[in-house]
C-alpha cells in the first residue's frame, strides 16, 4: 500500500500540475501540426480569372518570346489586381500551370503547383508553407517551443541533482540528461526560426521576399506589401483576437491580392516610395482594387459577390 502523508499529497499535485499544460500544449502543438501538414495536400491554385483560356493559350504558343508575348498578357491581365512584375517588368506567368501569377505566387517545382503567397517548400512534412497554412505553421512553432521550454523548466532542478549526485542510481537519472539536453537543444534552435518569422510578419514579408525583394511597376520595393505592424499581424492572423492562438484559419484575404503601401497611403508608412504619385495610381486602379484592412474582414478584394460576378463576366469574354 502506498505511503500517504503530506509529502506524497505535495507530489502528488506536483504531478497534476505538471501534466495539465503538458497535455494543454500536446493537443494545440498536434492540432496545429495536422492543419499545417494537411492544409496545401488539398490544393491550392489561383481562381479562374488568373487563368488564360483556350483562344490565349493558343495565341501565345504561336507568339514567340517578347513584346508580342508580353501583348498578350497584358491583354489578359488589364482587370486583375496584379501590382508586381517581373525582375525585366514583365507580366508573372507560370509556363507549367499556364497561369498569370498573382501577387506573391510561386510556383513550387517539387508540389509542382502555383502557391499562393508562398514562404517556403518545407521537407520534413513535405509541404509548401504558404496562405493557406501560414498562420498554422507559426503557431506550430510557438506551442513547439512552449512545449520545449516547459520540459526544460520543469527538469532543471533534476538535472542540477544529477550532477551534484542527488539522484538515486538507476538509470532513469540518464534519462534525465537527455532529456534536458534535447529539449534545451530544441529550445534553441526553435526560438531562432520562431524569432525570424515574427520578424518576417511584423515586415509583412515571406522568406523568398526577403531573399529577393517583390518588383512593382516602379521598381524594387523591399517593404511594398509591408502596412505597419498592427495590420501586417492582422493579415495573417485575422481581426478576431479570439481565434489568434487557435489553429483556426482567420488570415484576411483570398491570397491573390495584397493591399499595398503604394495603392493604398496608410498612416502607419512613413512616406510613398519614390516614382509614384499620385496620377499614376489613378491611371492604373484596377477592378478589382485592394482595400485597407480595417475596411475588410475576410477579403482582401471588394467582395466575393462582385469577385464571383466580374469572375463569370471575364470568363464569358474570354470564351
Amino acid at each position: 500500500m502506498a505511503p500517504s502523508g503530506p509529502g506524497s499529497v505535495r507530489r502528488r499535485c506536483r504531478r497534476v500540475l505538471y501534466w495539465i499544460p503538458v497535455v494543454f500544449i500536446s493537443l494545440l502543438l498536434g492540432w496545429s501540426y495536422y492543419a499545417y501538414a494537411i492544409q496545401l495536400c488539398i490544393g491550392e491554385c489561383a481562381p479562374g480569372p488568373f487563368h488564360l483560356s483556350y483562344a490565349e493559350k493558343e495565341l501565345l504558343e504561336r507568339e514567340p518570346r517578347g513584346e508580342a508575348h508580353q501583348e498578350v498578357l497584358r491583354r489578359a491581365a488589364k482587370d486583375l489586381p496584379i501590382y508586381t512584375r517581373t525582375m525585366s517588368g514583365a507580366i508573372r506567368y507560370c509556363d507549367r500551370c499556364q497561369l498569370i501569377k498573382p501577387d506573391r505566387c510561386h510556383h513550387c517545382s517539387v508540389c509542382d503547383k502555383c502557391i499562393l503567397k508562398m514562404d517556403h517548400h518545407c521537407p520534413w512534412v513535405n509541404n509548401c508553407v504558404g496562405f493557406s497554412n501560414y498562420k498554422f505553421f507559426l503557431l506550430f512553432l510557438a506551442y513547439s517551443l512552449l512545449y520545449c521550454l516547459f520540459i526544460a523548466a520543469t527538469d532543471l532542478q533534476y538535472f542540477i541533482k544529477f550532477w551534484t549526485n542527488g539522484l538515486p542510481d538507476t538509470q532513469a537519472k540518464f534519462h534525465i540528461m537527455f532529456l534536458f539536453f534535447a529539449a534545451a537543444m530544441f529550445s534553441v534552435s526553435l526560438s531562432s526560426l520562431f524569432g525570424y518569422h515574427c520578424w518576417l510578419v511584423s515586415k509583412n514579408k515571406s522568406t523568398l521576399e526577403a531573399f529577393r525583394s517583390p518588383v512593382f511597376r516602379h521598381g524594387t520595393d523591399k517593404n511594398g506589401f509591408s502596412l505597419g505592424f498592427g495590420k501586417n499581424m492582422r493579415q495573417v492572423f485575422g481581426d478576431e483576437k479570439r481565434y489568434w492562438l487557435l489553429p483556426i484559419f482567420s488570415s484576411l484575404g483570398d491570397g491573390c491580392s495584397f493591399p499595398t503601401c503604394l495603392v493604398n497611403q496608410d498612416p502607419e508608412q512613413p512616406s510613398t516610395p519614390a516614382g509614384l504619385n499620385s496620377s499614376s495610381k489613378n491611371s492604373e486602379n484596377h477592378q478589382f482594387p485592394a482595400k485597407p484592412l480595417r475596411e475588410s474582414q475576410s477579403h482582401l478584394l471588394t467582395d466575393s459577390q462582385s469577385w464571383m460576378e466580374n469572375s463569370t463576366s471575364l470568363g464569358k469574354g474570354k470564351a
